[in-house]
């Protein structure tokens, strides 16, 4: 059931998203990863979304402890597919929210038990983070964790946006991605007004310009 979930998921998606890795990876300490690896070891039968570029390895490893997994490639969906509307009266970008939506993140009444968002929000059109984030808040249990990653500033080498892939160990393991330009950088305020009404908000100290944080629903 869960191949067959997957298959139909990376067949059907509108942007046929990049499945090949290239490039190398580095290994990165992750707090966040190393406590919602616990979770995902204690417990059995989760729902699982990974909102970053098609992971093998994360399919892998995931589906190998017992979880379930979907593949939404939020970022590459966004600026490869057609959503945008042109500008209004202001000159502001117009984005198709409801089609972005309907077309990434419908689940068909599914509820989810842990996303993987990683930075996701640093890079998506604006018009798109909150409906993103609501859309999630709507389709996760009571409990559900969210884990993310924030850039604190937009310019450098670490703002390059990056594929995520989980390891059995307390590292992610970091590798360049498509090359989409980072939008935006989020302070600690700024994140939790983001996340308002959520029901918990754990932060993660970081060595690198990466703020980690898992968010409870």
């Amino acid at each position: 059931m869960i191949k067959r979930w997957l298959e139909k998921k990376q067949n059907d998606s509108k942007s046929g998203s990049a499945q090949t890795m290239s490039g190398p990876r580095y290994a990165r300490y992750s707090g966040a990863w190393s406590t919602l690896r616990k979770r995902l070891q204690a417990e059995s039968g989760l729902r699982v979304i990974d909102a970053g570029a098609t992971s093998p390895t994360n399919i892998n490893y995931l589906t190998s402890i017992g979880h379930s997994v979907y593949m939404a490639d939020l970022v590459h969906d966004a600026w490869t597919g057609d959503w945008k509307r042109g500008v209004d009266e202001d000159g502001n970008d117009q984005w198709d929210v409801d089609g972005f939506l309907g077309s990434t993140l419908n689940f068909s009444g599914k509820q989810f038990d842990v996303v993987l968002l990683w930075t996701t929000l640093d890079y998506l059109p604006e018009p798109l983070v909150m409906p993103v984030v609501n859309r999630l808040y709507e389709s996760m249990n009571q409990g559900g964790s969210v884990l993310a990653f924030f850039h604190a500033k937009t310019q450098g080498p670490m703002t390059e946006h990056s594929r995520f892939h989980v390891t059995a160990t307390d590292e992610v393991e970091v590798q360049s991605g498509e090359p989409f330009a980072i939008k935006r950088a989020f302070t600690n305020r700024s994140i939790e007004r983001l996340f308002t009404g959520w029901s918990g908000h754990r932060q993660f100290l970081a060595k690198d310009a990466l703020s980690e944080v898992i968010m409870t629903r």
